[in-house]
């Protein structure tokens, strides 16, 4: 009820917790520890098994080699082929220089070129320094040069020999002999391969292999390659490989290029090497 100021109200004295004596405390059991907590141990069945399986494989080899041993060796079967007979008398002489294609190839490759024929002249533009053409120069003969520059250093590019000519007053002649080192694998071939696809990309192209060289082609661009201002080119071009060296002719004319005219020279240059 309500009280006033000079009331006396008597406040219940608040319980005071029991202090616990012995026979109150009572030990909390300890928790068990959770499957995550406790480590898994490796039964002993586990370990039985283990041992039993290598008993066993070192029993059944211990008895596999008594009994191979009791046993008398059987007598091979006779060689099917017959036993060949060796050459006599002295071993074949070395290739000379003039039959080791590959000591003409490591020498001058300049002096496998064709030589200019009678009456033709010089082209009227240089390309190479003295007959050579060194990376970056051949790299400038590609569409994307900074491109073509990365892959002739990853694919060891070595040298190349190039000569050129004039014929008549309108017809030029290039032909370059690109040699790679080919180490690990054979790249000429490869990069021949890169140079025929782009060569039959184009269209209105005919093509021919060239005899005597596996692979080769030679192709006539009938389509000429025209530019405002200028007088319509048409083109012709080779390419096969021998050994480390790839073989390129370039034809290009204000006239068609006769198959007769890209076959020749192809032929004629592939029988240098």
């Amino acid at each position: 009820m309500p009280c006033s100021v000079g009331d006396v109200v008597e406040v219940p004295e608040e319980p005071t917790e029991k202090e616990p004596t012995e026979e109150t405390v009572e030990e909390a059991p300890e928790p068990e520890p959770g499957p995550e907590s406790r480590p898994r141990r490796r039964g002993r069945t586990t370990l039985l098994i283990a041992v039993a399986a290598v008993l066993g494989v070192v029993a059944g080899t211990c008895t596999g080699f008594v009994v191979q041993a009791d046993r008398a060796p059987d007598a091979l079967p006779s060689l099917s082929q017959a036993t060949l007979t060796q050459a006599k008398g002295p071993a074949p002489e070395p290739l000379s220089a003039a039959q080791d294609r590959r000591v003409k190839t490591d020498g001058d490759l300049r002096k496998l070129l064709l030589k200019k024929p009678s009456g033709a002249r010089d082209a009227g533009y240089a390309v190479g320094t003295d007959g050579w053409m060194d990376l970056a120069e051949y790299a400038e003969t590609f569409e994307k040069p900074a491109d073509a520059f990365g892959d002739l250093v990853a694919e060891d590019f070595r040298r190349a020999a190039v000569v050129n000519w004039r014929e008549g007053s309108s017809l030029f002649v290039e032909i370059r002999l690109v040699q790679f080192r080919q180490d690990d694998e054979l790249v000429v071939a490869d990069d021949a391969d890169d140079a025929y696809y782009w060569a039959e990309k184009k269209a209105h192209t005919d093509s021919w292999p060239i005899p005597g060289t596996g692979d080769g082609m030679a192709y006539v661009h009938n389509s000429p390659d025209r530019k405002t201002g200028y007088t319509d080119v048409y083109n012709a071009e080779a390419h096969a490989w021998r050994g480390d060296v790839e073989m390129q002719v370039w034809v290009s004319s204000a006239k068609p290029v006769s198959k007769k005219k890209i076959m020749d020279l192809a032929k004629r240059q592939m029988e240098r090497l």
